[in-house]
């Protein structure tokens, strides 16, 4: 499956940019590329992705058959896996790449995605974040560890 991966964070709309094949998880949230996992971003990011082990956002999306997938706003060369350039042509009904706008790339680095499966499926007392030394109050907010209901307390109110 080919798709177009540019790194934003940190740039406008013209980091590094890459057109190749991806691998999916079962779940279709994590997209593997060039040996790196990214995962879904929520609202109100810049990238529709984000980097696993660095957190840098990336707009992943879907190849356009107009071949502008760069943002309108944006520069640069895009990096094209060579394996995929014939495919990529044939999605856009051209002949030949211009080479003003990409780059051939033999570059791009295998996919491991049992290594990433591990570390989104770590438990907590596994994970590189270490546990938190003290005491963490477990009630919801506002609960003030009275077993009394409001206005029944001498004391006023809460």
């Amino acid at each position: 499956m080919l798709r177009y991966i540019e790194l934003k964070t940190g740039f406008n709309d013209d980091g590094p940019a890459w057109i190749g094949r991806v691998q999916m998880s079962r779940s279709g949230r994590t997209v593997y590329f060039n040996g790196k996992a990214f995962n879904r971003s929520g609202p109100g990011g810049c990238g529709s992705h984000y980097d696993l082990e660095t957190g840098d956002e990336y707009w992943i999306s879907g190849v356009k058959r107009d071949g502008s997938d760069r943002h309108r706003a944006g520069s640069g060369r895009i990096t094209i896996e060579a394996d995929a350039v014939d495919e990529y042509l044939r999605l856009i009904g051209a002949s030949g790449l211009d080479r003003s706008r990409f780059i051939v790339s033999n570059e791009v680095k295998p996919n491991d995605p049992s290594r990433f499966h591990e570390m989104e499926n770590r438990t907590l007392e596994d994970s590189r974040w270490p546990l938190p030394s003290v005491a963490v109050n477990d009630q919801p907010p506002g609960h003030t560890g009275r077993t009394t209901g409001p206005g029944t307390d001498p004391s006023g109110p809460v």
